[in-house]
């Protein structure tokens, strides 16, 4: 076999490996800053991996309306993040950045939500169906911005290729792009919404349709379900980071890939933070919020068809 593909195979599980490692770590990290946020003691911040092997451990029952559907989307869900994480530069080049281009993120991102829908329309609890409602309206306002900031990183970068949109491609057309800053800050303000986290974690909404979609979940499949949810906040973070904060990439290893890492982990720690200090909105406030995302991403992308 090829030593370059021998390369490239390594690369991506070693994104991948990185991803499930520290995936349950951020989780545990969020957790602990919300209980200190909120006056109260926390877990410990191993215990995301000691509830992951728990739920591994127990009996698989099946309770929704179409099993094989439940086991299929819970297993698609954590597969498309996975693949996404092969595609991203996490602290070093993109190890199969030439196996797909940034339409096929695209595509890998919805797939993602799509899944959620699957799991809720195969548990058919009424909660469940609630819940799916609400992520499917939510996807259909919050879904085409991140399409819009890669569409952006495109027209700057003119190509589609993942190695140049996920290295600041945003800023590659000048120095600091009108469009560029535009959608820096609405990425910035959709974010939370993006990684599932309150205020905008509606469609789950614990306290009030008891987690919507994942109410006839539990055991293995309850546990890859969490995993992906967690992996999916690490994965999010590096497309951010590759689109909009690239600075600190240029380094050689491991200086790179420690500098990336400590960017991922100031995003965490600002979705920690708006979590533990805002209250859940209706889903009526956040498609009013996310539909005025969408207006101001329609025009960032006027102004960079502008070259802008």
């Amino acid at each position: 076999m090829d030593s370059n593909i021998i390369q490239v195979i390594l690369g991506g599980l070693a994104n991948v490996i990185m991803v499930l490692l520290v995936a349950p770590f951020f989780q545990g990290v969020l957790r602990k800053v919300t209980a200190r946020i909120q006056s109260r003691q926390g877990p410990p911040i191993r215990q995301p991996y000691y509830d992951t092997f728990k739920l591994l451990g127990k009996e698989d029952i099946e309770s929704g309306e179409a099993p094989v559907m439940q086991r299929f989307s819970t297993y698609l869900s954590l597969a498309s993040i996975l693949a996404i994480a092969c595609l991203v530069p996490m602290g070093f080049k993109a190890p199969m950045s030439a196996a797909g281009d940034a339409i096929l993120v695209i595509y890998l991102l919805t797939l993602s939500g799509i899944c959620m829908l699957l799991m809720g329309l195969a548990a058919g609890s009424a909660y469940s169906l609630v819940g799916i409602s609400r992520e499917m309206m939510t996807m259909l306002t919050l879904e085409p911005l991140i399409a819009i900031s890669i569409v952006i990183a495109a027209i700057h970068t003119q190509t589609f290729r993942l190695d140049a949109i996920l290295n600041g491609g945003i800023y590659q057309s000048g120095n600091y792009p009108v469009s560029g800053i535009i959608m820096l800050g609405v990425m910035l303000l959709a974010f939370q919404a993006f990684v599932g986290r309150v205020p905008f974690d509606i469609s789950e909404a614990e306290t009030e349709i008891m987690e919507g979609p994942l109410i006839e979940y539990s055991g293995p499949k309850l546990a890859i379900i969490k995993y992906a949810q967690m992996a999916k906040l690490v994965v999010f973070s590096a497309i951010f980071v590759g689109i909009f904060v690239p600075w600190g990439s240029e380094l050689v290893f491991p200086l790179a890939w420690i500098f990336f890492w400590v960017k991922v982990f100031v995003l965490v720690l600002m979705v920690t933070v708006l979590a533990a200090t805002h209250a859940r909105y209706r889903i009526d406030q956040a498609i009013r919020y996310f539909a005025s995302m969408l207006a101001v991403g329609i025009v960032a992308l006027i102004i960079a068809s502008n070259g802008f």
